[in-house]
Order: structure tokens, then sequence, then C-alpha cells
């Protein structure tokens, strides 16, 4: 093997790892985080678990994400542990598939038809059939699709290289000596456990071992040893993912463990019993790419069949590994909503998965910033120190919320995300911006009615008349706002600008009202200070709840000037606007 053949055979195996990134990438974008929805709720039951990761692995290709994605997934609560250990053992399965689309490539074949099986004959019409999504369609999932078929292009034929580039090793004595090395069990598994520890994937160590198969020197006494080890060198990733998790997240990641060693473990002290009695002669043959995959598969379902009646006692056992402290850990999200735990960062290997997860702190969001301020509104009406309390918790927790949602939603905006995803994440940016600032007038409410409280002060009831009124139409507009975001709801948005129209007629009228009170000396300074920090707050509410609604309509439809929006809303006075605007104004008349 010459100097030139290494450099084919390293290339060989850059394209091979770069393909099958790709295609995973590809994979997981175009599943849009729907398949990780479904493991986040259909896992009632340790067999649904079993089948609902192998699935879900075969489609993203990488028990180690999915593996991760369940550490995640236990660390903020959204599973329990009990629910992780059948996903875990069935993602082992999934990754099994790889193994068998590599395997094609050894068809041998002179039938037609059985040639077109072989990965080499069709992958340059994949190659091609991508390529042309990629640059000549502007739809985000033809793109995602193009990715994946350049992605499995690129891995076959990187696959194919490195074949092709390590056959003359055949004819080298020292690498057939180092593989006769690896025919010890242990070592076998040490070089495999090391080889997947390294590159963090099972799928692709499994694939690197299939192309040492074309050189004929790698026989199933040395390949099985080496698989078992792949097995066990896969747990690296999600054991490097519970650093600095909680408790139950550690244990998913030491079930995962245990379960890879506990299942090897049986199997080579079965599988070389019986070998000491009845010598199996396959062991001395040389493996192909399909001895591989079927060996690969075997294990793993084999394992998961003999170790799945007992899924309760590999949870003990991660418990006794990862023990309860005397004092249990202090949350630093104590007194804090629990969707908070969904910005988990382990959530950013999936992309729009974790795009999902943003949304639903959003909606929580909204939803504390309309409590917020329906409280702070009562607090005029019938003053309450546990009400008042409560709003300066709540605007302290939407400010927590904004910082911490605001930093996750930067470390997102730097993944590879589609377009739908990137316009969600700057309509999540815009909108949480103006739910705290909304929150912030809530609580200048609160403090507004603290004071008048303590220096017993009182508006005349015409006032109280006008800002009853003005509340009513503030908790319609605020409610209504945070109601079409929670549900995308575009046609109710709509009605958020007719409203908040009416509203500054509403402010206007109410200031005039309140300057002849004063000038016929129906009002104090003290009242008048306090009537128009109550005004200036209310109208600034309504302003944050139009710009909530604008931007949601602007991203669907993909235009970005507000004030060219605005402007040409209310100069087209359409009469779906109109209708809408005199429906409030009757509502809400001073």
């Amino acid at each position: 093997m010459d100097f030139f053949s290494v450099l084919s055979m390293i290339g060989g195996l850059a394209m091979f790892l770069y393909g099958m990134d790709t295609m995973g990438d590809g994979l997981a974008k175009t599943a849009g985080g729907k398949l990780e929805h479904i493991l986040e709720k259909l896992t009632s039951t340790p067999i649904k678990g079993v089948l609902l990761g192998a699935a879900v692995t075969a489609v993203i290709q990488s028990s180690s994400a999915t593996t991760v994605m369940v550490v995640g997934f236990v660390n903020s609560g959204i599973m329990k542990l009990s629910q992780a250990v059948g996903i875990i053992m069935g993602a082992n399965i999934g990754t099994t598939i790889t193994s068998w689309v590599i395997s094609l490539s050894g068809i041998e074949s002179s039938n037609f038809f059985l040639q077109l099986l072989k990965p080499t004959s069709f992958c340059p019409v994949l190659a091609l059939i991508g390529i042309v999504f990629l640059l000549f369609t502007k739809d985000d999932k033809k793109h995602d699709i193009g990715r994946i078929l350049l992605g499995f292009a690129v891995l076959m034929f990187g696959m194919d290289t490195m074949s092709n580039a390590v056959k003359p090793l055949a004819d080298v004595p020292e690498f057939t000596s180092i593989l006769t090395m690896f025919s010890n069990p242990f070592l076998g598994m040490l070089a495999g456990t090391v080889l997947t520890a390294v590159i963090q994937s099972s799928s692709a160590s499994v694939g690197i071992l299939q192309a040492l198969c074309a050189t004929g020197s790698v026989t199933f006494g040395t390949a099985i040893p080496i698989i078992m080890g792949q097995n066990i060198g896969t747990c690296i990733t999600a054991l490097i993912s519970a650093i600095g998790a909680k408790k139950n997240a550690k244990r998913a990641a030491c079930v995962h463990l245990y379960f890879n060693i506990i299942g090897t473990v049986l199997f080579m002290i079965v599988f070389y019993t019986l070998n000491a009695f009845v010598h199996f002669a396959f062991l001395d043959t040389a493996a192909n790419a399909a001895g591989i995959a079927v060996v690969h598969s075997v294990f793993n379902v084999a394992a998961t069949l003999c170790l799945l009646p007992f899924h309760r006692g590999l949870e003990k056992l991660a418990v006794l590994t990862v023990r309860d402290s005397a004092e249990d850990e202090e949350d630093e999200l104590e007194g804090l909503p629990s969707e908070l735990a969904l910005l988990d960062e382990r959530f950013l290997e999936k992309p729009a998965f974790a795009v999902g997860h943003c949304l639903k702190v959003a909606r929580k969001m909204a939803e504390l910033t309309e409590e917020s301020l329906m409280l702070s509104t009562q607090l005029l009406e019938e003053y309450d120190k546990k009400k008042a309390r409560k709003v300066a918790t709540l605007e302290s927790q939407i400010d927590t919320f904004e910082d911490m949602l605001g930093t996750y939603l930067i470390k997102l905006s730097a993944k590879p995300l589609s377009v739908a995803d990137n316009q969600t994440i700057s309509t999540i940016l815009h909108c949480s911006g103006n739910f705290e600032r909304i929150s912030d007038h809530a609580m200048n409410i609160c403090e507004t009615a603290q004071d008048m409280n303590k220096k017993e002060l009182e508006f005349s009831e015409k006032a109280r008349e006008e800002l009853q009124v003005y509340i009513n139409a503030l908790r319609d507009i605020v409610a209504m706002t945070m109601r079409a975001f929670a549900q995308e709801d575009y046609e109710l948005a709509k009605h958020v600008e007719p409203l908040e129209d009416v509203i500054d007629g509403i402010n206007d009228k109410a200031k005039k009202h309140h300057i002849k009170r004063l000038q016929k000396g129906k009002c104090t300074i003290a009242l008048s200070v306090a009537f128009e920090d109550l005004l200036t707050n209310f109208e600034r509410v309504s302003d944050h709840c139009s710009n909530v609604a604008v931007c949601m309509i602007q991203m669907r439809d993909d235009v970005y000037d507000t004030h060219e929006y605005l402007d040409t809303l209310k100069e087209n006075n359409t009469p779906e606007f109109r209708a809408m605007y005199e429906e409030y104004k009757q509502r809400y008349s001073l």
C-alpha cells in the first residue's frame, strides 16, 4: 500500500464521515422536530419506547443524537427516567439501519436489476437530483431533501473510495498480524470502544469496519469483538452531554452505558462459552459488509430482548450510581415556571426541535404577561397587597424569561435552520421584548395603585368611569394579542390594530376631560400626576400589543417595514379595518 493509497483512504474516510453528517442534518431538518415531539409524548410503556426509539434513530441516523435528546428530556423534566430506558434500548436497534444500507455496496451480480441496487449505480442519480434541488429551487424543504440525497451520495462514494484504497492491505503481513491481535475478544472490544468514542458515532465506526472487509483479511472472529466495543464507545456522547445536568439526566446516560456494557458482557460470555464447546467455523471466514450488518443487528436486538424485562433493574442501578445527596441540589430555576427548563443546550443539536421549545417558553411568557397586566389593573379597582406582591414577582419572572430566552435564541440562530424556523426565531425575539415592556408597565400601574392607597387618594366618579372603560379596552387588547400569539392566529392578530386606534382615541379624550376637571378644581395635583401616569402606561401597553400583532403578520407575509405597513393599512382604510374599528369604538366609548 503506497502513499497515494493512504491519501485515498483518508479522503474516502473524510467523505464518508462528512456524508453521514450532512445526511443526518438534512433528515433532522426535514423531520422539523416532529419525531422528537413524538418521542416526548408517546413513551407510556417500555415496548412503545423501544419502537419509537428505533424508528426515530433510523430516521435521524444517530443513536448518539437520540440518546442526547433523551438526556435533555429527562434533565428538563419532560420525560421520566423510566420512560427514557425503552427509548435508549430502541436507539441501539435503530442505528443498525446504516450498516444495512452500506452493505448494499457488496452486491455482486451480473443481473441488471440487482446491479441497480448497488449504491455506486444509483448514487450518481441521487447526487444529480440533490444538486438540482439545491441550486435551482428556492423551496426550503427541497433544499433539505437535496442535502439528504447529496449526503447519502457522498457517504457511499466515500465508502467506495475507502474500500478500494484499503484492498492492497490484504498483501501487507503487518496489517494481517494487527487484525489477528484483535481476534482476542478483550483487545478487539477495546479497539472498537476507543474508535467509536473518538468519532462519537457507532454507525460511522461500523461503516469503517465494513470498508476494511474489502481487504478480505477481516474475519468474523476479529469483527465480532470490535462490534461489541463499538456499542460501548457510542455511550461517550451521552455521558459528555450529562456533565453538569441534573441527577436524573446523569442517570439516563448511565442507563445507556449499563445497557451496552451488560449486553456486551452477556453476549460475549454466552457466545465464547458456546464457541469453546461447539467451535463456530464461521469465525475464521472472511467477513463482508452484509455479515457485519447481521452481527450488528442481531447483537442489538438480542440485547434489547434480554434486558427489556429488567428495565426497572437498569433504572435502579443508575439510581444507585448517581445517588440522592443528603441535601437535594438547589435548582437554579426554583420558584420559576418549569417551562424555562426547556431551554436546554442539548436541544440545540436538533435546531427544529429547539425552536419548538422556544415557542412553548414564549407562550408561557405571554401568559404571565397577561396575568401581570390583569392583576395590576385590578389593583385600581380594589387594592390588595397579595396581588401587588404577585405583580412584582411576575415582573421579575418575565425579566428572567426574556434574558434566558434571548440568550438561547442567539445561540440557536447560529445553527443551520430552515427559513420558517429563522422567521419564528425573529418573531419570538421581537415579541418577547414587547412582553417584557408590557410587564414593566404593569409594574408601573401597580406602583401607582400602591402610592394612591398609601396616600388615600381617590379619583372622582367621572374619572373612575373613564378609567374603567379604558381598562376594559386594555384588558381586551392584551388578551387578544396574547391569544393570537399563543395560537398563531393571524386573523385575530388583525383585530389588534383597529382596537389600538380606538385606544389612542380614548387616551386623547381622557386627557382632555382630565384637563377640564383640573381647570374646574375637581382634581388635585397629586391625583393629576397619578391619572397622567396611568394613561401613559395604558397607551404604551396598547402600543406594545400593536407591535406584537404587526410583527406576526409581517413575518408571515415576509414584509419588514412596520411604519410603511401601518401607514398603508390606515391610508387604505379597508372596509374590514373600518368595520372592526367602528365595532370597538362603539364598545369602548367615553
